[in-house]
């Protein structure tokens, strides 16, 4: 048996003087609870509060960051029990001791990843595992995950408790009717968990049945959705019902930032034209552009904290994408532009203190050169998180060594962990929070402030930040 090794300075800094202060630092927001803003579990965990299924269906099925790594080592994702769009498998038996298996064969592959040390945290601190997961190992494991998952205490909301989550925000689309965080409602059951805005299917012309969608939004909302004024009308009214819901904030995830300030009469055309699926490239660019305008005015107006995700090139494998859908791994980050793209919408907005605008990227080497100088000006403007491919150490690293000198740390939004990994969320927090620590603690050490000042920060980047950015 190999130990599982969760050492207790692990990512903290190896000079013994300032690994002193960062774990000192740590010990005072270790335990705090857990503000997950933004991210993309399913509500309906909560809801219904059913069992996880099994170890593989926990883990593995639903997580691109596991099964992209192995299939990128020739590992198929039908062997992995990676569902297509319909929920349909591929002709195999689903069987999860055979994928948890294929998966601890693999683990290796994660070495010096984010995911491992995810995946280690779970597996130690959830579910009691001491040994590291091997092909010797597997079976234990499997056997062990399982037992605990027939468990009461590992139920969604006891785990929920357990992981000391204050609030939850999952992520739905305006046609979502929001039966899952109804149900919640009437449960009784004390968690907080709150829906977030996400208009993807309804702004976007590239969308897959996005004349089909924005009918549906007409329905749902008794306006005339083929008009530019009914259209922008039935946001408004799913805005406010998911505000009734709980929400406090909106998400955007575009191709890239581009914001525009366009006439009626030229929106009324790109709409037409998105409409019968006749719009070129271009022009689908330029109506995600003018909705990501009148989305920030709309929060300006109910109040909404309004997220950007752009510079992702979606479903980049056309093969994945026509067997399995979205989501499954291939999207790539791009070069992105934040200077010029955001300049119509910051002129229309960008000086109201009504609006909250988080702004994230793929994009590193924008960090120093636009997104830092641009939230250290504009009232409206706040920098989210490391995200995605950099919510890692080094990632996180980068972050704060490049944005916090010209920004600084109130400019900036916290942590969010935006997963669909409920297993993973304290363990991604807990990495923060270890970063943070070790920014802070060599800041101290390099005289940059004092050691009060950062006992003050630590609990600000740990917890109260994001709570303040995302007005929960």
């Amino acid at each position: 048996m190999i130990p599982l090794d969760l050492h207790p300075d692990r990512l903290f800094p190896a000079d013994p003087g300032i690994r002193h202060l960062a774990r000192a630092l740590y010990a005072t927001v270790r335990d705090l609870p857990i503000v997950s803003p933004h991210g993309h579990t399913d509500p309906q965990w909560y809801a219904d509060n059913a069992r996880f299924a099994d170890p593989s269906a926990l883990f593995i099925v639903p997580d691109h960051y596991v099964f992209r790594m192995l299939y990128s080592q020739g590992v198929s994702l039908e062997s992995l029990g990676v569902p297509r769009p319909d929920g349909a498998r591929s002709e195999r038996p689903y069987d999860a001791r055979a994928i948890w298996r294929l998966f601890a064969q693999h683990y290796p592959l994660f070495r010096g990843t984010p995911t491992r040390l995810w995946l280690d945290h779970a597996f130690h601190t959830v579910f009691g595992i001491d040994e590291r997961l091997t092909t010797e190992s597997a079976d234990r494991y499997f056997d062990r995950i399982d037992a605990c998952l027939a468990d009461a205490a590992f139920l969604p909301r006891a785990l929920f408790e357990r992981f000391n989550i204050e609030v939850i925000a999952t992520t739905e689309s305006p046609l979502d009717p929001l039966a899952h965080h109804a149900k919640i409602r009437r449960s009784g059951w004390s968690g907080r968990v709150v829906t977030a805005y996400r208009p993807d299917p309804v702004v976007d012309p590239a969308f897959e049945g996005f004349a089909a969608n924005v009918e549906q939004l007409g329905a749902l909302t008794g306006e005339d959705t083929t008009s530019w004024r009914g259209y922008l009308n039935a946001h408004r009214i799913r805005r406010a019902f998911f505000k009734s819901m709980g929400a406090t904030s909106t998400d955007h995830g575009h191709p890239t930032a581009r914001t525009a300030s366009l006439d009626t009469a030229e929106c009324q055309r790109l709409l037409d034209r998105a409409l019968r699926g006749a719009v070129t490239g271009d022009e689908a660019e330029s109506f995600r552009a003018q909705m990501l305008t009148e989305m920030a005015r709309m929060s300006v107006d109910d109040g909404l904290v309004m997220q950007i995700h752009p510079g992702s090139y979606r479903n980049h494998n056309p093969v994945v994408f026509e067997r399995f859908g979205r989501d499954k791994g291939a999207d790539i980050p791009m070069r992105t532009d934040y200077v010029h793209a955001l300049k119509p919408l910051l002129d229309s907005v960008g000086n109201s203190p009504d609006l909250t605008l988080i702004l994230f990227t793929l994009d590193e080497t924008t960090y120093a050169r636009e997104l830092a100088p641009l939230a250290g000006h504009y009232p409206a403007l706040k920098l989210g998180p490391p995200w995605w491919f950099h919510d890692s150490f080094q990632g996180m690293l980068r972050f704060l060594e490049q944005t916090i000198e010209t920004a600084g740390f109130a400019n900036t939004a916290g942590f969010n962990d935006d997963t669909r990994a409920f297993m993973s969320i304290p363990a991604r927090h807990d990495v923060w929070r270890r970063v943070a620590c070790r920014f802070l603690a060599t800041a101290v050490s390099e005289h940059r402030f004092g050691e009060d000042e950062a006992y003050e920060l630590a609990p600000m980047l740990a917890h109260d930040l994001a709570k303040s950015a995302y007005r929960l």
